[in-house]
């Protein structure tokens, strides 16, 4: 009998939508202080300082983030790409509601917006050619 215990592999934290949002905003503007997440995140003044500083320290925690504790504000970068995490979401959507369909997920999201412009259907168009041509 095999007694040992086999690992689970752990995938990374997928962010809640408030950690979205200020992962998007260090994706576009990174590295960031806490003051300049939160002005970008609150241009009218909504949340306190407080609410990004503590988002943030717990996204270091999740290790959505880094921190850099050199200089007298902290630093903080995205630690995912938001490549890797539209990815993981678009993966995690076509599993749980598609059956892992790709295709039924991609009708479903084209079928439903109504909008799909000119230059959206070209991409479109040359993704079905390159997934052709493999």
């Amino acid at each position: 009998m095999n007694n040992t215990k086999s690992k689970k592999v752990q995938s990374p934290p997928r962010p809640t939508p408030a950690e979205l949002a200020i992962l998007r905003v260090l994706w576009v503007q990174q590295p960031a202080t806490v003051r300049e997440v939160h002005e970008l995140l609150n241009p009218d003044g909504g949340n306190s300082y407080t609410t990004t500083l503590k988002m943030l320290q717990i996204m270091t925690d999740k290790g959505l983030v880094v921190r850099d504790t050199g200089q007298r504000a902290h630093i903080y970068r995205a630690n995912c790409t938001q490549q890797n995490e539209r990815r993981a979401f678009v993966t995690d959507l076509a599993n749980r509601l598609f059956d892992g369909s790709a295709t039924q997920l991609a009708l479903q999201a084209l079928g439903q917006s109504g909008r799909v412009d000119a230059e959206e259907l070209e991409e479109i168009k040359k993704l079905i050619q390159r997934l052709e041509a493999d």
